[in-house]
């Protein structure tokens, strides 16, 4: 079955290698993607994302072009296997060329350092999704959660702090420009806010349903029906954290069988048609059932076992996500 994946971190740990002086190759590598798994896998399309950690950089703009750099260093190295794409149009080229697709996506809308030029220069070099945080707050909104020390020590939904007059700048441009907002890990009030001010489908490219797993990284039964109604897509999150909620002491594992359970989940509150896949491969970490991209035909079986249909496999494999680039994308 094609499989259209929102979400990896592969080039940043690649990027990671090369700062150490290892030679890392997206052909053929010990991380949870390469090229040989993904063909294994039946990759249709990979969303490549360059995460970003603001609290490590001095230069989150820097650090993001060098990470750009190495994604189009490798696509060159590449190119018999695997083609950029920047619109749907390219999707549908390469696929009719039985070549995998892969797009460039931003997780830190940080990096852009408050400033809708440097948006405009990202688009320009082929990222086509962005979130508008990562785990700190920018220039732009708030991330997903507080933590909070002492007695009452634990990680909380921020329900209190929307976006900023700036992010709410950025998501009128991110849609003039065909660029896909991404929800994953903005905070509550924020994806509200993108809700009541935006006007086309976006997604949350690697999040889950909080009712089956309480991390603030996931989405509400009303933010998933909301979604639905939208059109836009959630893409099902590998990570034992945002699967199941694990007791102290617990080994965490990602169980084939806990992302059905959230398909099942999000198809009853918002349809079928608002969930697709976000592995989060390479940025996740935990003992893993699914341990890597060619191993992905297990996760179809299992949805068979679990009575998914043929047209459902279908759709949350690809067809959704397909649907959300071909409305977005210019």
């Amino acid at each position: 079955m094609r499989a259209a994946d929102m979400h990896c971190d592969t080039i940043y740990e690649i990027y990671e290698g090369y700062k150490r002086g290892e030679s890392v190759s997206l052909r053929n590598n010990s991380l949870h993607l390469d090229l040989e798994k993904m063909k294994k896998g039946d990759y249709g399309i990979q969303n490549f994302a360059v995460y970003v950690n603001l609290k490590k950089t001095e230069n989150p703009f820097l650090e993001a072009m060098e990470m750009i750099d190495i994604f189009y260093q490798e696509m060159k190295a590449n190119e018999d296997l695997i083609h950029v794409v920047k619109s749907y149009e390219d999707i549908e080229k390469n696929w009719r060329e039985e070549k995998m697709s892969a797009m460039l996506t931003l997780e830190e809308g940080g990096v852009c350092l408050g400033n809708t030029r440097l948006l405009r220069d990202f688009y320009r070099l082929g990222v086509r999704m962005m979130t508008l945080t990562w785990n700190y707050p920018n220039e732009l909104a708030c991330p997903n959660r507080i933590v909070t020390e002492g007695p009452d020590k634990g990680c909380y939904p921020d329900t209190e702090h929307g976006l900023t007059q700036k992010g709410m700048e950025f998501l009128e441009e991110m849609e003039d420009l065909g660029m896909i907002i991404d929800i994953s890990h903005l905070n509550d009030a924020g994806i509200w806010d993108v809700f009541a001010h935006t006007r086309k489908p976006f997604v949350a490219s690697h999040s889950n349903a909080r009712a089956l797993a309480s991390h603030p990284r996931n989405l509400t039964d009303e933010m998933i029906r909301a979604l639905g109604e939208r059109g836009g897509v959630a893409g099902i999150n590998y990570c034992p954290a945002f699967l199941h909620d694990w007791a102290d002491g617990e080994t965490k594992k990602s169980m084939i069988a806990h992302m059905t359970g959230h398909m099942k989940h999000m198809k009853q509150v918002g349809g079928i048609g608002c969930i697709g896949l976000g592995s989060d491969f390479d940025g996740i970490v935990g003992e893993l059932e699914l341990a890597h991209g060619g191993k992905l035909p297990m996760l179809e079986a299992e949805m068979k076992r679990q009575g998914f249909l043929p047209s459902e496999i279908e759709a949350i494999f690809y067809g959704n996500v397909m649907r959300v680039y071909r409305d977005v994308l210019s």
